[in-house]
């Protein structure tokens, strides 16, 4: 670590790809570190960033990347959203500038406890949870990452002894030391693929540098009935200390599940709770659950004040939310479910008949992971996209009706004309927003106004 400060004190030039809250955030602690600073994005700025990087006397531009000036960089901080395949990233790792992620730069910069938080789905849930317990606690902690502040940025500007941070593959992609006390894995399952050139392990690579630079003084918490894990694990072998996380089994050391109830037994600390009495439910949600009361464990919080945060807990819209409940038809807002394994797991959260509203920008989706709980479950199965067919295909035959639109008015509507009380209408889409809506939570947005017309 020493070498690696050392060498950073001698870069002067540091540029910055990409303007948005993790570029922003990097600027301006390499302006508050001394270096020069110039920022490039080939978009257009947010204006919030443009004055704030005018406030700051930090260069920019916005519309190109200007080549020659950037490969004259000494270090480059690269937006998450920026592949390595690029042709700009490839010249400048043939010339032998270093390229890293936010997440690395900031991290040279801060003594606090790093609790990093990753996984295919609900690593922003166990974030927030895990922040909220250790906040309520009264231990000083920031959140950051791939939520709330660039890491950077709240680095720049607070102390902290601790930071809980969501963190995705996109953003370990480019790690060198990021060092995390409590790392936490909570699941893989196949998403991002283009990113990674259509290979599960290069995805799976990328998820398990969470731990690559972790010693036996560390943790690493994982889902144990992950199969993709337990794998990875029995051929890298990693010298981290191991919590399991189950809800399949019993652990004399660990935390798990069992009849209903959340249990944890870790370091000499006890805890159990009912899982009924969290705000959040579901088995996926279990698992988040045990994960961030396992970190709350390993730092020696109290049982009363562990049990006092769960309780108080209330989690990020477009999550399993409840919208209203309309002639006994329950409205649930689950935007954020992009993948197949999203849906799974919110299939799996209720019993009772689900009018299921899917569909948009297909990723290379197996829905075979989901068909048996869609047989079973779904009487009634939405389509919202400009391309249906897909999913009108493969569940054809398998739901007792099927319906496409490409207006989330009509299907609210007609999850409305299907449903009867005690049916859930949910938007779970196992796909990305972008063929009609800017994003998962404009689209999450579009379907509770949707919901709320049937009020009035």
């Amino acid at each position: 670590m020493f070498n690696v400060l050392k060498s950073i004190l001698v870069q002067k030039k540091v540029t910055i790809l990409g303007g948005g809250e993790s570029g922003a955030g990097a600027a301006i602690l390499a302006k508050s570190k001394g270096f020069e600073v110039f920022l490039s994005d080939k978009g257009q700025l947010h204006q919030k960033y443009a004055d704030i990087l005018n406030s700051e006397n930090i260069p920019f531009e916005q519309g190109q990347h200007s080549e020659e000036r950037i490969l004259g960089s000494d270090l480059v901080i690269k937006s998450p959203g920026i592949p390595d395949k690029v042709p700009l990233i490839v010249a400048l790792k043939e010339k032998g500038i270093p390229v890293i992620s936010e997440i690395e730069f900031a991290s040279r910069y801060t003594d606090a406890k790093l609790i990093a938080i990753t996984g295919s789905n609900g690593k922003t849930t166990t974030t927030l949870l895990t922040y909220h317990l250790l906040k309520t606690a009264g231990l000083n902690v920031g959140l950051a990452g791939n939520i709330g502040d660039s890491f950077a940025w709240a680095v720049a500007e607070k102390q902290f002894d601790y930071y809980v941070l969501e963190i995705s593959s996109f953003q370990l992609d480019n790690i060198v030391d990021f060092h995390p006390y409590i790392s936490v894995l909570l699941n893989i399952t196949p998403d991002h693929l283009d990113r990674y050139g259509y290979d599960f392990q290069n995805y799976v690579d990328s998820k398990f540098n969470i731990i690559r630079n972790q010693t036996a003084a560390d943790y690493f918490i994982y889902y144990k009935e992950s199969e993709v894990i337990q794998n990875e694990l029995g051929k890298r072998k990693p010298a981290v200390g191991k919590v399991e996380v189950s809800l399949d089994n019993a652990l004399a050391s660990g935390s798990y599940l069992e009849n209903g109830e959340l249990i944890s037994n870790i370091n000499g600390h006890a805890f159990a709770q009912a899982l009924g009495e969290l705000p959040i439910k579901g088995p996926h949600n279990a698992i988040n659950a045990l994960s961030a009361i396992s970190v709350a464990q390993l730092l020696g919080i109290d049982a009363g004040k562990i049990s006092d945060g769960l309780k108080s807990f209330t989690n990020a819209p477009h999550r399993l939310e409840q919208v209203e409940v309309i002639g006994g038809v329950t409205y649930i807002n689950d935007s954020k479910a992009t993948n197949v394994d999203s849906v799974f797991y919110a299939l799996g959260s209720f019993e009772q008949p689900v009018i299921l509203i899917a569909g948009g920008v297909d990723k290379g989706n197996d829905y075979s992971q989901i068909e048996e709980l869609v047989r079973n479950k779904v009487k009634g199965l939405i389509v919202l996209g400009k391309d249906p067919a897909k999913l009108e295909n493969y569940f054809s035959g398998k739901v007792p009706q099927i319906y496409a639109t490409e207006d989330v008015q009509d299907a609210v509507n007609k999850g409305r004309e299907w449903g009867v009380p005690g049916d859930i209408v949910l938007l779970s889409p196992a796909c990305a927003s972008f063929d009609l809506f800017k994003n998962y939570e404009d689209r999450g947005d579009q379907f509770k106004a949707a919901v709320r017309t049937l009020i009035q």
